[in-house]
């Protein structure tokens, strides 16, 4: 049985499966206001891009961006010359690799997905299924990592992509450690979705944060579009937790308490390795 890195292909997804649509970009901003500053410009056109638009025609671009189009093709072009996007000979952009040489340097993105690989494998290799890294950011998860066994279930993720804190497992995890002002608020904005089809309403969500801070992980599962389940613990660096790992596997062949039992003992892996890391730092420096 070999895993296999999903570095690109699915799509990110609710509750350990399900596709979130991406047909609208995604400008966690808004669109720009005129005379905004430059950097946000230009972030407004690299938000432009995601798994179902990799590439885009000027006028594609700027209407995604909701920039006019004279400025976002001189804006593009600026980037184009620092290399944060790459100009085809057909005129259609896309993201250029001087991004990909930058984010690998993020220390909650490749340098956590470096220590965490080994026992990832591990896990994915007991397991035979799915296993995802994600970290928090803002009020998402960001998964950094998804491993796969050959003969496991399909499943709608990719690195890079993005999940609700409250309709995954690995979002459990990292929201039920989150400030409580962020808790707070999702807690009070929750309506079911797809996602965990036992938690229905706020208190219903609020419980199972409160079970998940207890008991050191979490566990969920949906009906639709497929059947699939979910365990999920959390990652800790001396800082407090970081990061959170999980399994996602059909239903009908989901055996809760193996696999739980799997997921936390690779997370106490990570979080140890992750911890050595940090005191042999100042060493190394």
């Amino acid at each position: 049985m070999n895993a296999r890195s999903e570095g690109s292909a699915g799509e990110p997804g609710g509750a350990d499966g399900t596709a979130r649509d991406e047909e609208a970009p995604r400008r966690r901003g808004g669109k720009p206001a005129a005379g905004s500053p430059v950097i946000d410009r230009a972030f407004a056109l690299l938000n432009a891009f995601d798994s179902r638009h990799r590439a885009l025609t000027p006028a594609e671009l700027a209407q995604r961006a909701g920039m006019p189009r004279s400025s976002a093709l001189r804006l593009a072009r600026s980037l184009v010359r620092v290399g944060a996007l790459e100009r085809r000979e057909d005129g259609v952009f896309v993201v250029g690799l001087r991004l990909l040489e930058t984010a690998s340097l993020a220390p909650r993105g490749h340098g956590l997905r470096a220590v965490a690989m080994p026992y990832l494998d591990d896990l994915v290799h007991v397991t035979h299924q799915h296993a995802l890294l994600a970290v928090r950011d803002e009020a998402e998860a960001l998964l950094v990592e998804r491993l796969s066994a050959r003969e496991a279930s399909p499943v709608r993720y990719r690195v890079g992509g993005r999940v609700p804190l409250t309709h995954t497992g690995v979002g459990l995890v990292l929201l039920a450690f989150a400030p409580p002002t962020l808790q707070d608020r999702l807690i009070a904005s929750y309506v079911p979705g797809p996602g965990l089809d036992d938690v229905r309403t706020p208190a219903d969500l609020r419980r199972l944060l409160a079970e998940v801070r207890r008991t050191g992980f979490a566990r969920g599962r949906l009906t639709t579009p497929w059947p699939m389940s979910t365990v999920a613990a959390p990652v800790r660096d001396v800082s407090g937790v970081v990061a959170a790992l999980s399994v996602v596997a059909p239903s009908d062949s989901f055996p809760a308490t193996d696999y739980a039992a799997a997921v936390r003992a690779t997370a106490r892996a990570v979080s140890r390795a992750l911890r050595a890391d940090a005191e042999e730092a100042p060493a190394a420096g």
